[in-house]
């Protein structure tokens, strides 16, 4: 990619820069001074980042920030990317998509969303009072995995709730499964409505053509990128990327100026800037050999026994629109092992850890970083792991079926959340409403929404779950033995 002159600045990262350069010292927070209070054990594992945790101002900007760095680092993402308009949230892509389902539907309205949303769009939705409007994904029973949901599956939500503010739909999904966004766009502006996409996995999609399109090229008005995801930035940047009128730019700004923080980790703010400039000047060839290394990856891992690397059996007419194929998905279910051992094991025997595991699979994140020398660790750990296994040991779980999973929404969810409620046995829950989110995690699905009359199924699935290996975190009994529900 062309690099024009002003692409080639990184206000931020080179305003941090020069704030170390010149030995400024401020009678500010954070009270460690750049290191000089922290405990020398604390300083010698972070010292680095220490020197570098100041005050956005005053501090490398002044007390009015009429150097205006913050905002020329957002207007350069924005043009690097193709939006009108970009935000930088240092509170994650849980904060910016909270602050998009405020802007959109806050006060009194109603949002069209998936399903398969994470855990952070409940979260908005117990924040905002806004009426939830469920599309079910598409859903594959054979492998007991969900699909984005269709364009025509949001047209049907659009037909049963015309007064709705918006749609939001998650894409991709932390499987790297990705909807049709230019088709909901499409069906979203037929009725003059906004489409917010939660992309928090995509922030590297607008830099490689072979990578699934990107959610603005598509049409969307919103979307929500997470630049540590997939990116090289810290933990919690995030980037809101705005076009279109459909949308308030003022009100969203509002909105998330209500819900972030009012000391933002410069850290952050500088990564991001500074990820920005590699992708326009480097991003084409580094995720073109990240590219690479994923089919080197996919073809290693594919020649292990009962291994399944997944490609074709996400893609088509009834899965998922689009693959990001840097996200390695593997069933495992052949090998009468979970994917829980198998992550599991990796960890403990190989010190390597897999950001998504569940009752069948495992997934490998790849991003431009890794190399053969990466992924050769990869294939040989899980070769080993084959070749010791002796299994089937997977414990038991209840599957619910699809339709078990379509659970019936009797209150919104913060009356739930915020109502009277009671504690009672995790076998008394069916026939009860939900009064918190219960959400396997990763990857951060809800099983459980506050207000959603529970059934049977999902506890038996819950409770085998747990006893499978599955991470459930959320719930206020840490041990899932009780449930939340309504009072009566």
């Amino acid at each position: 990619m062309t690099t024009d002159r002003g692409q080639a600045r990184a206000p931020m990262l080179e305003a941090l820069a020069e704030y170390q350069r010149s030995g400024r010292y401020g009678f500010t927070p954070p009270g460690h001074r750049q290191g000089r209070g922290a405990d020398p054990r604390v300083r010698a594992v972070l010292g680095g980042a220490l020197g570098c945790d100041v005050l956005a101002a005053p501090g490398i900007d002044d007390r009015l920030t009429r150097s205006h760095l913050l905002g020329d680092a957002e207007e350069l993402m924005a043009e690097a990317v193709g939006a009108q308009t970009a935000f930088f949230s240092t509170c994650g892509s849980s904060l910016s998509v909270k602050a998009a389902m405020m802007a959109v539907a806050g006060g009194d309205g109603g949002l069209i969303l998936g399903r398969d949303s994470h855990k952070s769009v409940v979260a908005g939705l117990v924040f905002s009072g806004v009426q939830p409007y469920w599309v079910t994904p598409k859903w594959d029973a054979a492998r007991h995995f969900s699909h984005p949901p269709s364009p025509q599956a949001v047209r049907e939500a659009w037909e049963r709730h015309p007064d709705a503010a918006g749609a939001l739909i998650v894409s991709p999904s932390p499987y790297g499964t990705c909807a049709d966004i230019a088709g909901i766009a499409r069906v979203c502006h037929e009725r003059g409505k906004p489409l917010i996409v939660d992309e928090a996995w995509g922030a590297h999609l607008p830099f490689h053509e072979d990578l699934p399109r990107w959610a603005m090229d598509a049409g969307a008005d919103v979307c929500v990128v997470s630049v540590h995801k997939m990116g090289a930035g810290f933990e919690q940047g995030s980037v809101f990327h705005i076009q279109g009128e459909l949308v308030d730019r003022s009100r969203l700004k509002l909105c998330a100026d209500l819900l972030m923080t009012t000391s933002p980790n410069v850290l952050l703010y500088a990564a991001m800037d500074g990820w920005r400039r590699q992708m326009v000047e480097q991003g084409h060839e580094l995720l073109g050999a990240a590219l690479e290394i994923a089919d080197y990856t996919r073809d290693g891992l594919a020649t292990i026994p009962g291994v399944t690397v997944m490609h074709d059996e996400l893609l088509g007419a009834e899965a998922s629109h689009e693959l990001d194929r840097l996200q390695v998905l593997c069933d495992v279910s052949d090998t009468g092992a979970s994917g829980y051992q198998v992550a599991d094991w990796l960890r403990e025997n190989r010190r390597l850890d897999l950001g998504l595991s569940d009752h069948r699979r495992i997934l490998a994140t790849l991003s431009m970083a890794d190399d053969k020398t990466t992924v050769d660790a990869l294939i040989d750990a899980l070769t080993a792991w084959r070749t010791r296994f002796r299994g089937p040991t997977a414990p038991p779980m209840v599957l619910p079926e699809p339709r078990d999973l379509q659970m019936t929404s009797v209150l919104r969810p913060r009356e739930a959340f915020f109502g009277p409620c009671e504690s009672i046995p995790i076998e008394q829950a069916p026939g009860r409403v939900a009064a918190e989110q219960v959400t396997p995690y990763p990857p951060g699905i809800p099983v459980l929404v506050p207000g959603e009359l529970i059934d049977r199924a999902v506890v038996d699935y819950l409770r085998t779950g747990l006893d499978a290996g599955m991470n459930v975190p959320d719930p206020a009994d840490p041990t899932s033995s009780t449930l939340r529900v309504v009072a009566h």
